[in-house]
């Protein structure tokens, strides 16, 4: 569940699901989330109306109706968490409970989704991608790689496990570094995705 910090608005990822499946959309709640993540991170506009415009910009994913609405929420939602100051940030992913396999595809597709929200976010108006520092050229870079995820077959289970959750945290940390650097007033809030432990 996804839970916004004074509103109890909640968001759970078979809910999204559903939502997208009655569409007839493809996407699914990660990339959705990922995107929603990457176009924060680039410092875009908050306003809950931008998000519906970015994603079909970026993903070519024209959402309406329930969806839309819920959509506009979690783009809030996420950008309340983003800047909340106990970085209490966390991805929309399936659940612990579901099969390691799913769980490691969603973490590919929010990855995708992420640097397509970022790119899309980071463009100026005269077409420019953004200059970014050193850090967050390589944040960029660590997330096109996880993107590429996938689990090997003679993984065991307690290491896939282990493992998931290092780049679920490594990415809650990277994603607030990015907004953070992005974002005016960013200060020396900044984690350090380096200090996981």
């Amino acid at each position: 569940m996804y839970d916004e910090f004074d509103s109890g608005v909640t968001f759970g990822f078979e809910e999204l699901a559903d939502h997208l499946l009655e569409q007839g959309l493809q996407s699914s709640p990660s990339a959705l989330h990922g995107c929603l993540c990457g176009l924060l991170s680039a410092g875009a506009s908050h306003q809950q109306e931008y998000s519906l415009d970015a994603l079909a910009g970026a993903m070519d994913l024209v959402v309406h109706g329930e969806l839309a609405e819920r959509v506009m929420q979690l783009y809030t939602v996420t950008a309340a968490a983003l800047q909340d100051e106990t970085f209490d940030f966390h991805l929309l992913l399936p659940d612990d409970d579901t099969d390691m396999a799913v769980r490691v595809e969603a973490l590919a597709d929010w990855c995708k989704s992420f640097l397509a929200g970022f790119a899309h976010a980071g463009v100026g108006g005269d077409g420019t991608p953004p200059v970014l520092s050193a850090d967050s050229s390589e944040i960029l870079e660590d997330i096109a790689a996880i993107a590429q995820a996938g689990l090997e077959e003679q993984d065991d289970e307690e290491d896939a496990e282990r493992s998931f959750m290092e780049l679920v945290e490594y990415l809650r940390f990277a994603t607030l570094n990015l907004y953070l650097e992005n974002t005016e007033g960013a200060g020396e809030q900044t984690p350090n995705p380096a200090s996981l432990h």
